[in-house]
């Protein structure tokens, strides 16, 4: 397709070292450091006075997804330790909030370490739960190319697989953390305002956030919304094309209630802020559904938005965000729906032209990702003075890393 950027992926290579990557996160959320890029220029601050560098009257947006105890380790009456990795509901139902209230059998789409110790057979483990022993059983259904079908059944039957996750289950900590899990990380590993369960990782942008500041933004009379973006494994997966156009980006679930759809239309004339890379990603996935609406002429209330839609002349013709917005709040009324929702893949690469955010805050992403992508298209070649500038300032990376306020240039 001659509508894919041509992009190589060196290009967004930079040093990172080991002890550079945050471990764990500062005692208090907010004393996080705050690289501020406005206008080519940079200054630095701390996260607790961030409202100080937000435009009064503005709309933010954040993402609520919840992590969830995404892990569950076995082990085999041989002594061989097995962990299943849950990534997403398969059966009886893909809605994430409804797989999490099923009861007594699920099938999920897994992946499972220490796979080739595990032939064949069930794996069992036991625990106890308000006083009673509960079994959990999972049963391998097909093992697929790169990832597997994994079957669970537990007893008593009453109980949520959202309490067999709570109880039994480890939060998945990034991979770049060379460290054990440690209780705080239940409470850290999480957003304040946390809210709907399904992500495999935190949308670390957020992080950084207290109820004090929450609090703040209000008295600065900024309307507060959210989205619900589920963040998959794929996040994590490096680019190992030499160019962006051989990557296939990963597929996450998405969530938008009306409330955001009319803000951000009565806001087009204001500052929107968006908390991280998931939100901003969700809100540019709206704007291309309503456009879709339009140019395919249908009434699909499901979202599907794939990696290269953007780009592709038959969508990519210029209509506005109140024309978007205005279809899709069309179509709410009428299905009579308060919410749509649905899955995006969307891929956003230097080149691409932002429809809803204004102001992007976010923490310091990995060399060579899409996140990274993502930030040079928002605010240019600027990344590589913003993330030198933090190098030599003693910043922190990564997701218990520090954070950036970004004007979009």
């Amino acid at each position: 397709m001659s509508f894919i950027p041509a992009i190589k992926i060196s290009e967004f290579e930079y040093n990172l070292p080991q002890e550079r990557i945050a471990q764990f996160p500062l005692s208090k959320r907010d004393k996080s450091k705050l690289l501020i890029y406005k206008n080519h220029q940079i200054s630095e601050d701390i996260f607790k006075n961030i409202v100080d560098y937000l435009p009064h009257s503005g709309l933010l947006i954040y993402n609520e997804t919840k992590v969830i105890q995404a892990r569950l380790n076995f082990t085999k009456e041989s002594g061989a330790a097995i962990e299943i990795f849950c990534l997403e509901p398969v059966s009886p139902t893909r809605e994430t909030q409804l797989a999490f209230q099923q009861k007594e059998q699920v099938v999920w789409k897994c992946l499972v370490g220490n796979s080739k110790k595990w032939k064949s057979g069930n794996l069992v483990k036991e625990f106890i739960y308000q006083g009673e022993v509960v079994q959990l059983t999972a049963n391998r259904v097909e093992q697929l190319h790169d990832h597997s079908l994994i079957e669970f059944n537990w007893k008593p039957q009453n109980l949520t697989f959202s309490e067999i996750l709570s109880e039994t289950g480890i939060i998945p900590l990034p991979p770049y953390m060379k460290r054990r899990l440690e209780d705080s990380d239940k409470i850290r590993y999480q957003t304040v305002y946390a809210n709907a369960e399904g992500s495999v990782a935190a949308p670390t942008a957020g992080l950084h956030f207290t109820k004090d500041i929450i609090q703040s933004l209000k008295r600065k009379q900024i309307t507060i919304e959210v989205v619900t973006l589920h963040i998959g494994a794929g996040t994590f997966k490096p680019v190992s094309t030499d160019e962006i156009s051989g990557h296939e980006m990963h597929t996450e679930k998405i969530v938008v209630n009306r409330n955001v759809i009319r803000q951000v239309l009565n806001k087009l004339g204001e500052k929107i802020i968006v908390v991280g890379t998931t939100t901003t990603r969700t809100l540019e996935s709206i704007y291309w559904y309503g456009v879709k609406l339009i140019v395919d002429g249908n009434n699909q209330e499901y979202i599907d938005i794939r990696q290269w839609d953007p780009y592709d002349p038959k969508y990519n013709i210029g209509f506005s965000v109140k024309d978007s917005f205005e279809r899709i709040l069309q179509l709410m009324e009428q299905k009579k729906i308060s919410e749509i929702q649905g899955q995006t893949q969307l891929m956003i690469v230097p080149g691409y032209q932002f429809r809803i955010p204004d102001i992007m805050i976010t923490n310091f992403h990995m060399p060579k990702s899409t996140l990274l992508l993502l930030v040079s298209a928002f605010i240019g070649d600027g990344w590589k003075d913003a993330y030198n500038y933090a190098m030599n300032n003693d910043f922190r990376f990564l997701s218990y890393g520090d954070s950036c306020l970004f004007f979009r240039q």
